[in-house]
């Protein structure tokens, strides 16, 4: 098997507050491949958003990096200081859109000064050449080349968005990381901003895509792997065809129930919410930490924690009703 682009191992991270420790990231692994989409999805507060950071190596406290390794093309982003990955890595290797971009903009600049300063902090560019480039980016992705001489306020939200995406790419980075870049959007703007994403990596702008969201259907549309998040932890991976074909983990059917789609295979299982809330990252329920609102729950799992084993091919879930040990 080929070398994944970014390959996370071990991981453990927490938010060290006074009221206690908050394990967001729990011995996660995960990888994205090369040319590919990867998927993660999970509900608000089950620790997607930290895990991208701990993947960036943008670890500022209280968050904490308790254990693992974090390899982008072979190099552990862990082992290098944070002005070489500023440097070296951010917007160079890896381009971050985060979930408040469209907040971000400095609503007195216009969008080229904004650029200008993000592009000179990586290389040496004129003034012309910065808006060459930035022009040219946006003819190849078909938005107008006059939006970047306007403040962020004359742009639509979706407009907003994709200037935004589309500028973060100017130094071809290999992996393009967008956490809910669709959220707020209306459902015609949400698939203008999929389009954008898929013809960055179909012209070889970018090589890979991580695609942070709580809502499963968008990746059905544009993942080619998925991985499930709850409460620090990944509970279920595979490809995304298996994924929606066939979840296995309580917690990722629960997910495709809650959100109403066209398809017909929607109407005829039905809609239903997701029963109780996330538990408390500092003082996670012991066993499996879905098992206070799990349908299928069994005494083992609220003895025990289930541990992430593959069921196949390129596919793995945490949870005994697939373990053999206890299944068979």
């Amino acid at each position: 098997m080929p070398e994944p682009l970014l390959l996370g191992l071990g991981l453990r991270a927490s938010y060290v507050l006074r009221l206690g420790e908050v394990r967001a990231v729990d011995g996660v692994d995960i990888e994205v491949p090369r040319e590919a989409i990867v998927g993660l999805a999970g509900e608000s507060g089950c620790g997607k958003s930290t895990l991208v950071n701990v993947l960036l190596a943008n670890i500022r406290p209280p968050l904490r990096v308790k254990a693992g390794k974090i390899l982008l093309d072979g190099v552990n982003l862990l082992q290098m200081s944070r002005e070489e990955i500023r440097k070296k890595v951010w917007g160079v290797k890896v381009s971050y859109v985060p979930q408040s971009a469209l907040n971000a903009l400095n609503p007195t600049k216009r969008i080229i000064e904004l650029v200008k300063d993000a592009i000179t902090q990586h290389t040496p560019a004129t003034d012309w050449e910065v808006v060459s480039m930035t022009k040219r980016r946006l003819e190849e992705l078909n938005l107008p080349t006059d939006s970047i001489h306007k403040y962020p306020h004359e742009l639509s939200g979706g407009m907003r968005q994709r200037v935004i995406i589309a500028i973060s790419t100017l130094l071809n980075p290999r992996l393009l990381v967008v956490d809910e870049p669709t959220s707020a959007l209306d459902v015609s703007t949400q698939k203008q901003v999929l389009k954008m994403m898929l013809d960055m990596k179909r012209n070889r702008i970018i090589d890979s895509i991580l695609f942070v969201t709580h809502e499963l259907p968008l990746l059905r549309q544009v993942a080619t792997h998925v991985y499930i998040m709850y409460a620090g932890k990944i509970v279920e991976y595979g490809p995304a065809d298996h994924i929606f074909q066939n979840p296995l983990h309580p917690y990722t059917k629960a997910l495709m129930y809650s959100v109403m789609t066209p398809e017909p295979e929607a109407r005829e299982r039905g809609f239903a919410t997701i029963p109780g809330e996330p538990p408390s990252l500092i003082m996670p329920p012991q066993g499996c930490r879905f098992h206070p609102r799990c349908p299928y729950v069994m005494d083992i799992c609220r003895r025990s924690e289930p541990r992430l084993a593959p069921v196949g091919e390129g596919r793995g879930v945490a949870c005994f009703l697939h373990h053999s040990e206890v299944a068979g």
